[in-house]
């Protein structure tokens, strides 16, 4: 297959919408990966039915703290995020100086609490 170029903007919203063949879907996701465009990438691998990109996308998030990427493949995987990844982010983000991915990985666990 050849490699997949990352679409425009407004081409990437009518592939996302479309029904794709998962070997297209899994392409895609593939050169935004390369990019190191994450966010972007999630869309192509759930249509691809990637489960294991998706994993690793959780992964890089926790251990990177990013919480809005951790939160964008919750909601793609269906899998909410659990108290450990929540504490595990909020330590990865105070070390990596993200404040503001720990205060939210805080407010989690708070709201776990409840």
């Amino acid at each position: 297959m050849a490699k997949a170029k990352i679409p425009d903007p407004l081409e990437r919203r009518h592939l996302v919408e479309k029904e794709l063949p998962p070997e297209q879907a899994r392409a895609i996701a593939q050169a935004y990966l390369a990019e190191e465009r994450w966010i972007e990438a999630i869309d192509f691998l759930k249509i691809a039915g990637a489960g294991e990109g998706l994993a690793e996308l959780r992964s890089r998030a926790i251990a990177e703290g990013d919480a809005f990427l951790l939160r964008s493949v919750a909601n793609a995987d269906g899998r909410p995020p659990t108290r450990d990844d929540w504490q595990k982010l909020a330590a990865a983000a105070t070390a990596n100086g993200r404040e503001r991915y720990a205060i939210e990985a805080r407010r989690q666990l708070e709201r776990a609490n409840d």
